[in-house]
Formats: structure tokens, C-alpha cells, sequence
């Protein structure tokens, strides 16, 4: 066998320097990084999905086309059923639409963002142009319209309400973009359940239009990542070619079916996130050193007086955990997720503590 062997020299060249997505995993910690609905799963939805599982259903592969979760989807959103499609997360529905659409054209992205969004593109061999967004970070529609203009733009990508910054965009301004663009539209509602208007009275008027929805974050099944897209029938129908066949587990698509038929259990907790927000971002604001933006989501983007990295390792040594967004329109931002009340106030503690040491 050749000893001199490297992966790296087999590796496509595009790749070479491309930096994966890390998360972070420290146990024992307060942790308020992952945008995660921090409530216990309710008991009573747990039991019914145990009582639902058969004796072969850890043999036998799932529906592939999941359509018992894809009925109570459309139930629950009023999208009819041939344009919805589930995924193993909303990652893997965006790398579909970046392998399906993207590859060797031109991807728009809204930045400050996600991140996966630019990710995704470079392993579909596409070409991921930032738009950066303006001040508060709204979109700049007509920046978004004229880069669209530019190349083989395929896909625009829009998160509302935004991660990490919280703000929503109006449909108005995303109508905008679709009535002067022939690329897909994809608009990252992950966090809608929280707050923002959704897109979703758009969908019948402009087949250029894609929305990502999440059971992750509201519904609180992140452990169980099962996200799915809303979009006219033809680019669903396009977008099947290149899904895995069995891409969502039986569990995950039992859990989920579940959940969406019980979902009145989690519109208390959402409510109780909501007012926990309020009083975490009035609380923010009242910190010298430290200023908010305002959200809609279940998170709060904030700057400090202090460099980002040392408040974030700070946190850390004091049992908390946050992410830190420090980077380009984001200098010394952190992000903090909503938890539940007693987290929330021992954060805001540790965080007083970083800054007047």
C-alpha cells in the first residue's frame, strides 16, 4: 500500500480552505448558544410517541416521502401538499437547493447571517456573493435587485426574522426583490413562530419564492432536526431529484406528527419565551457597556465596551454559555439565547460581573 497517501491532494481545490461549522460543547454550562427552545419536552407528548412506536419500526425504512408529517405540515402552514418537502434540518434542505439550483452560478446572500447559507454554496460549487445589509441591519433592496442583475444568479438568500441580529424583513420588501428578479428566493423563517410576518401570502403570487420553516426552535426538537421547505409544486418536484430517499427517520417523523398535532402545548411556552425576552432585552439595556438590538426571535443580538472574545471566555469560566459574533458588522457582538427565567437572570449577573471587573 502507498505510504504517501494524502486525502488532501484528492480533495477538490475549492474546498482546500473551506472552515467547517463548529458548535460548541462544554457540559455542565448555563447554556444560552443554540437559539434552542430551553423547556422541557412535554411529558404528555412524550408518552403518546412511545405509545405509537410498533414492534417493527426500528427495522423497516421510513416513508420517504414522509407524507403523514407532509399532511399535518400542510394542515398547520395552509400550504397544499405537493409543495412542501421535509429534510433532516433546514441544512440539509439548503444544501439541496444549493446542489439542485446553485452549482456553478452566483448565490445572494443578506450579511450579516447565517452562516451555512455560504457554507452550503462553496460545497455545491456555487459562488456566494454577500450583500451586506444597512445600517440596523435591514435589507438593501435595491443592492439585493442590482447584484441580482449581475452574472448567473441563481438563489437570493434572506433570513427573517435574521440570525444572529434578530430583525425581521417585511414582506413588502421581499415582494420587491421577487417582482424584480428571475432567480429562487429563499426566505429562512426558522425563527417565525417568535415573531416577524411570514412570507407565506407570497407563495400563490410569485413561483420564484422559497420558505424554510423549523421544528427545531419553537417546538423544541433540535435533538431530532427536522426541517422543511414551503415552494410552488415545479421546484419541489425538481428538488426530489436530488433528496436522499430516506432522508427523515421514522422517529423523527413520528415525533414530529406528533408535536404539530398537540402544538396548542407549546403556544404557553412560546408566549412565556416571548415576555422572558422583553425583560431580558429591558434588562440589557440597562447595563452600562452594553448595547441591544432589537428581536423578534428567541435570541438578542449585543455589543459590548469589552472585546467580544474575553466577555465570551469570561462567561465561560463563570458557567455560561453564549456564542460570540465577532466579525465583520458584527465587531464585538455576542448572542444570547433566550432560557428560561432563573438562566436568564444568572447571565445577566455573571455578564455585570465580566464588564466591572
Amino acid at each position: 500500500m502507498n505510504g504517501s497517501f494524502d486525502p488532501l491532494a484528492l480533495m477538490r481545490p475549492d474546498l482546500a480552505e473551506l472552515v467547517p461549522y463548529r458548535a460548541e460543547s462544554h457540559q455542565g454550562m448555563v447554556k444560552l448558544d443554540a437559539n434552542e427552545n430551553p423547556y422541557d419536552f412535554p411529558p404528555v407528548i412524550l408518552e403518546e410517541i412511545w405509545q405509537h412506536m410498533g414492534k417493527q419500526f426500528f427495522n423497516r425504512y421510513p416513508d420517504p416521502a414522509a407524507r403523514r408529517l407532509v399532511e399535518q405540515l400542510s394542515a398547520y402552514t395552509g400550504a397544499g401538499r405537493d409543495g412542501i418537502m421535509v429534510g433532516n434540518g433546514s441544512d440539509e434542505i439548503i444544501l439541496n437547493l444549493m446542489l439542485t439550483f446553485g452549482t456553478g452560478g452566483r448565490v445572494l446572500i443578506a450579511t450579516p447571517t447565517f452562516t451555512m447559507y455560504g457554507v452550503h454554496a462553496r460545497i455545491a460549487g456555487a459562488a456566494p456573493v454577500q450583500v451586506p445589509r444597512r445600517a440596523g441591519f435591514a435589507l438593501d433592496v435595491e443592492a439585493i435587485v442590482e447584484a441580482a442583475r449581475k452574472g448567473d444568479t441563481r438563489l437570493i438568500f434572506l433570513c427573517s426574522p435574521n440570525n444572529p441580529t434578530g430583525n425581521p424583513s417585511p414582506p413588502e420588501e421581499i415582494a420587491a426583490i421577487l417582482q424584480n428578479t428571475r432567480a429562487l428566493v429563499v426566505v429562512d423563517e426558522a425563527y417565525q413562530e417568535f415573531g416577524g410576518k411570514s412570507c407565506l401570502p407570497l407563495l400563490e403570487e410569485y413561483p420564484n419564492l422559497v420558505i424554510l420553516r423549523t421544528l427545531s426552535k419553537a417546538f423544541g426538537l433540535a435533538g431530532l432536526r427536522i426541517g422543511y421547505l414551503l415552494a410552488n409544486p415545479s421546484v419541489v418536484e425538481l428538488l426530489m431529484r436530488t433528496k436522499q430517499p430516506y432522508n427523515l427517520n421514522a422517529f423523527s417523523q413520528l415525533a414530529a406528527c406528533t408535536v404539530l398535532a398537540h402544538r396548542e402545548e407549546f403556544n404557553g411556552l412560546i408566549k412565556r419565551i416571548l415576555a422572558d425576552r422583553e425583560e431580558l432585552f429591558r434588562e440589557l439595556q440597562a447595563i452600562s457597556g452594553v448595547e441591544s438590538f432589537p428581536t423578534e426571535a428567541n435570541f438578542i443580538l449585543f455589543r459590548t465596551s469589552l472585546p467580544a472574545e474575553r466577555v465570551h471566555r469570561e462567561l465561560l469560566a463563570r458557567g455560561i454559555l453564549i456564542r460570540n459574533m465577532h466579525g465583520p458588522g458584527l465587531e464585538n457582538c455576542l448572542r444570547v439565547t433566550v432560557g428560561k427565567r432563573d438562566e436568564n437572570r444568572l447571565f445577566l449577573e455573571k455578564l455585570k460581573e465580566v464588564l466591572d471587573a
